[in-house]
């Protein structure tokens, strides 16, 4: 088999999961977490390390910003024999009283974006595999950590989620909005593969606070580092899977 033709590997170079953060740059700071790492791949928006972790044999592979680019990965990562993909991210709430700094595990998302369409039809649900849901969640109770567990809005369009889009969100009762998970569960089960997500919240747009406009010594205590606490959540879910 020759190369993928974004992420430039092919057959047996990755292992069987992989973490798939959005950021390259989240990359090396998942593989900072690991007992040991080694970069296998760049190319544009994709960066994929191997490493091991507590003896788990994993990938990290960053998939850019949105779902295209989130679908070409878990098209070419199941093309070379991964099976599981646990997406490690950030959202902003859409919910009252969802803090920065929660985690959010989903068990599912909204269509609102345009890849999942070229695939099927908007009412085929975009949910996650239960083994790898159930583990996210263990992991980060097991840990202390503030979650919540429940449905999550995917969308294409960043400065386009005016307040209309916001309120109908928030009426629905989804947790939270981010930009990768609905394909990366469409293409997982499509394909018969795993997928999972958990992301910590960096704002909430109900309340007012949009990522960035934050200073990081402003923040409240569990929201420092909240990052790193969610990537040894995923790692740790690894281990169980």
């Amino acid at each position: 088999m020759a190369k993928q033709p974004h992420l430039l590997v092919e057959a047996g170079e990755l292992t069987d999961i992989a973490l798939v953060p959005g950021d390259p740059g989240r990359v090396d700071r998942i593989a900072n977490h690991c007992d040991d790492h080694t970069v296998v791949a760049e190319n544009r928006e994709y960066k994929l390390v191997n490493a091991s972790y507590e003896g788990r044999e994993l990938t990290i592979c960053s998939t850019g910003i949105g779902s295209p680019s989130a679908a070409i990965a878990a098209e070419e990562l199941a093309a070379v024999g991964v099976d599981t993909l646990l997406r490690v991210g950030t959202t902003g709430a859409l919910q009252s009283g969802i803090e920065i700094g929660d985690m959010i595990v989903a068990t599912g998302a909204a269509k609102d974006e345009g890849t999942t369409k070229r695939y099927e039809d908007v009412s085929v649900p975009a949910v996650p595999d239960y083994e790898v849901l159930s583990a996210l969640v263990d992991v980060t109770e097991a840990q202390g950590e503030d979650i919540h567990v429940g449905p999550i809005a995917t969308d294409d369009a960043f400065y386009a989620e005016t307040e209309a889009y916001v309120d109908a969100w928030e009426d629905a009762g989804l947790l939270a909005v981010e930009m990768e998970a609905a394909a990366l569960f469409t293409l997982a089960r499509r394909k018969g593969l795993r997928a999972g997500a958990i992301c910590t919240v960096d704002g909430n747009l109900v309340e007012g606070t949009q990522k960035g406009e934050t200073e990081d010594e402003e923040l409240p205590e569990k929201a420092k580092n909240n990052v790193d606490r969610a990537i040894k959540i995923a790692l740790d879910a690894t281990t169980k899977l």
